[in-house]
Order: C-alpha cells, then structure tokens, then sequence
C-alpha cells in the first residue's frame, strides 16, 4: 500500500474507516497541526477539518487532541508485564516511583486490581476520561491480562475511552479482538521503516517460540507493524505512531517514517526524545548514545510537517500513570489507599463536571480567537516574523504557575497568524524549601535559551535579572489568563515595541536551526 490514494480505493469501506482516510486525505487531526501546518481542534464544538465522529472520540482525549490535554486526565494500568521484543532504549522497572519514563510502574496489577483502580480514579477525578494498558512490557504480549482488562471496564465504566499502546510485532493476530472491545484508540512504536536502521535498535524479538536478531528480526517487526496499521486503518481504529528520536541513528529516517505512516492511515505521529541517562539502565544509556536536544527535536517535527499530523505534547508517561498529561498522582491510588476509599461511580457527576470543562474550554477558545483579531492590526512590521515563548502553567489552559514551581515549560510558537503549541521543556526545579537554588537557574535558563520571552503568574528579582541578561524577557502582566491569548498580546506589544523603534527584532536559536533546515546529529549539537 504505497499512497493515500490507495487505501481510500479498498472496496467495501466501513463508515469509520472512511472518516479515518477523509481526515488523513484533507490533512485534518487533533495534533499540533493538520497536514499543511493548519491548526486543528479548535473548539469544543468541533472543527471543520474533520467528521464529527472522529471529533467525538478525540475532543475529549489528551493524548490525541493537544487542546484536550489541558482539561482532561488520563490513566495507565500495569497489567501487561511481558514483552515479546527487546530495545536498546528499555529498562521495565516493576518497583519503582522516582523514574518518570515509559517502562516504569510501582505496581503490577491483575486485571481486577486494574479495574478496581481506575473505577476508583474516575470516582475521584471526574476529568479522567482515557484508560490505557501502556505495560510495562507490551500490552499484546500479554493479551489475556490486557483484554480481561478491558471487558470488565466495558461493563463497569462505559464512558471511559479504551486505549493501548503496542510494538506492533502481535497486532495483526489481535485486531480483531481489539474491535471487539471497542478499543477505538491504539499507539504503535514505530522507530524505522528501513531493516538495516532497526537492528541497531532492536537486538532481538521473540516470533514463532524462537528469538530472531538482526535484521531478519527488524524485517519481521517492520513488515507486522506496517500490516497491523493498515488493518486499524481498514477497521475504523484511531491510531497513533511514537517514534524514538535518536540521534545519529533514525533522525533524518523518521521524516521517511513519517511519510509511510501516513501513507498507512495512521492520525497522528508522536516522536519523542530518547532518555539516555546512564542510571536508568538502558543498553544506549550504558553506552553512550545520547539523546536529542530540545532543539534538534523541535527540527526533527519541523521537517515532517506536511506529513502525517504531528503530536507535540507527549510526556512520555510512566506505564502506571495518573492524572492530567504532566502530572503524576499515582501514588493517591496505590492499592492500600483504593481500599480505605468508599468508592461511588456515579455517571451523572461526572457528565456534570465534564459539562462544566467543556466551558471553560470553550471559554479558552473564545479568548484565543479576539486575540487573533486584535493581532491581525497592520503594524508596518515583516508579518513573517515567528517567535517562541515559555509558558510556566499547572493546567487549565492558563497562565497560572510562578517561575521558580515550574518542572517544565510549554512552548508555543507565536505569530500574527496564530500561538502554536510545539513542545515541552522539562528543567530543573527553581524554588526549593521557599528559596532559589542558584545551580539550577543557568540549566533552566538554557532549556529555554531560544525563546524570546517567558510568561509566568509571578518571578523573583533574582531569576527576573538573569532571564534578561540571556535575552529572555519574563512576563508576569498576563498572570491566570488563558495561554493563547497571554502569548498574542504579548506578541502584539513585542511588534509594537519594534514599529515604535524602542527594541530590534533579533532572531534567536531555534529560528536559526529552521533557517538551516533539518541538521542531524554532532552537527546539530555542534
């Protein structure tokens, strides 16, 4: 199947499969941006770029629609330990809480203890509208856990979207089982399309009660995960791709990637950094292989644009998961907790408070459209001019979190034309025991040396000298307004400061890196 063309050709087309290759045909989808650069899921409502099926399984999703993720939480359940090929960027940890990284649970769980947890979440946590098997090894590796799973959360907490996420090497056998449950949701990894590339990142993988290497092995997984994709596509299924952006290895491949994925149906395409840190275990951590710069990635996503949709917001969960993309709240639900709990789903309080996000996001929208009128005024400034900013927030869609909280901040790229959402940079932790930590400013400082300005609720004299002295201008006048619109009226003062001739315009890194194209590797990080 070699072009979008050809899948919406297959006779016999069931009504999701057709809405699934209309959204991929047109460039629409929940991610950053739809496949020209158009800005998708723009309002509770629904956007125009899209079937309104397909918006109804993904407006209130976190992980498929970047708008969503601000408002609505998501669960992972670590029912599905085994796993069926090895990667050299993995290290499952089963008892441990201080790693966040795919991989890693405090807890395994039996189906019933899964579903004891998440029924007791969605109770707790009226927002939590995605449930998902992640691991901690592969969720079809595992099949009778993960469906077992599933079957009893169809019939305990039927709103509750179903999701998984797989390697792919057993997913044409199950696809038909996947539908069963209503699982309209799946992830894929995906890091090559190429053999030769794959087996300098899969050592091995375990088909027909045999372990295969090499590249034979990553022929197998690459020819299973391309007909496991096509089979979603066929049935209707939403799916996403995560690729592992490491460096020297598939960089530049992932563009191709990209292409052939899309080519496949797939609605959206998630590349993430590699974590390499040596303490973690992993065979590229132990020897060596870094991962991206925050820079190199952004250029990475850049080069695929105009391909299949791309996700920007991924946090890159632990497998046992709980709460808003970003955060962790796992540890109020261990089982020793869920046990003292009293437990009440009750459907109609949850629909109530759902009601009362929807909004507050449509409240979100309303604001982000009058910002882009008011910056649509002719300043006599190069319209082209782009920027990026740092946003330190605690959800909501707001502006609403002090400089030295912040563990990481989201990046939007803003222009006359829009605020995009384009990533997340996690840094060191500022304020500790009610005081700044000197040593970790420079680190934060440089997680965020590209961006022009950095909007906050409230920032220190100390932190406020230092951001200046780099370049970067802290903002604090937008405090608890609703990020897109902080971000374009900070956008529109920063023109007017440039026509008034009080301040030049000056390009900063990232705008640089764009300028060059996509550059790889030692280079890149040269």
């Amino acid at each position: 199947m070699s072009s979008t063309t050809a899948f919406v050709s297959i006779g016999d087309l069931r009504k999701g499969h057709k809405a699934v290759s209309e959204v991929i045909e047109t460039g629409g989808g929940c991610g950053t941006t739809g496949g020209e650069g158009k800005a998708s899921c723009g309002t509770s409502a629904g956007p125009d770029d899209m079937p309104q099926e397909i918006w109804d399984k993904v407006k209130n999703h976190p992980c498929y629609s970047e708008e969503a993720h601000h408002h609505y939480a998501r669960m992972h359940v670590a029912v599905a330990p085994a796993c069926n090929i090895q990667c050299n960027y993995c290290n499952r940890k089963y008892d441990c809480s201080n790693e966040s990284r795919p991989g890693v649970v405090s807890q395994k769980l039996t189906p019933e203890q899964a579903v004891k947890k998440v029924v007791a979440v969605a109770s707790e946590i009226p927002q939590m509208t995605v449930l998902g098997i992640a691991g901690p090894g592969d969720s079809l590796a595992s099949p009778t856990k993960t469906f077992a799973t599933f079957k009893m959360l169809q019939e305990q907490a039927p709103d509750i979207k179903l999701c998984l996420s797989t390697n792919g090497l057993a997913l044409p056998a199950l696809v038909d089982e996947i539908c069963k449950y209503n699982i309209d949701h799946v992830t894929i990894t995906i890091n090559m399309v190429d053999p030769e590339v794959g087996a300098k990142i899969y050592p091995w993988i375990f088909w027909e009660h045999k372990r295969v290497t090499g590249v034979e092995a990553a022929r197998i997984l690459h020819e299973q995960q391309m007909k496991g994709l096509e089979m979603l596509t066929e049935r209707g299924v939403l799916t996403k791709i995560n690729s592992v952006l490491i460096p020297g290895i598939n960089d530049e491949h992932l563009i191709e990637v990209n292409r052939e994925v899309k080519k496949r149906g797939a609605f959206l395409h998630n590349i993430m950094p590699l974590i390499s840190e040596a303490e973690h275990g992993t065979w590229f951590g132990l020897n060596g292989q870094r991962g991206p710069t925050a820079q190199e990635l952004k250029a990475v996503q850049d080069a695929c644009m105009g391909g299949a949709n791309l996700m920007r917001h991924c946090r890159q969960c632990r497998a046992d998961a709980v709460g808003l993309l970003g955060e962790d709240r796992s540890e109020e639900f261990t089982l020793d907790k869920i046990e003292e709990m009293e437990i009440v789903y009750d459907l109609d309080k949850r629909r109530t408070y759902q009601d009362k996000v929807e909004a507050e996001r449509q409240a979100q929208v309303d604001a982000k459209r009058a910002a882009l009128v008011a910056a649509q005024a002719d300043d006599g400034v190069d319209p082209s001019i782009k920027v990026l900013v740092a946003v330190a927030t605690e959800g909501h869609g707001k502006v609403n979190q002090h400089f030295g909280h912040a563990t990481e901040f989201q990046i939007f790229e803003v222009s006359k034309a829009e605020a995009l959402f384009v990533g997340h940079r996690r840094v060191d932790l500022y304020c500790q025991g009610g005081y700044g930590e000197d040593e970790a400013l420079p680190s934060v400082v440089s997680a965020i040396n590209d961006c022009h300005a950095v909007l906050v609720s409230k920032i220190g004299a100390c932190p406020r000298d230092e951001l200046k002295a780099a370049g970067i201008e802290p903002v604090d006048q937008y405090a608890h307004e609703f990020i897109e619109k902080a971000a374009l009226s900070w956008f529109s003062d920063y023109r007017q400061r440039i026509a008034s001739g009080a301040i030049t315009h000056q390009v900063r890194g990232d705008a640089q890196i764009r300028q060059g194209a996509f550059t790889s590797g030692t280079e890149a990080a040269a």
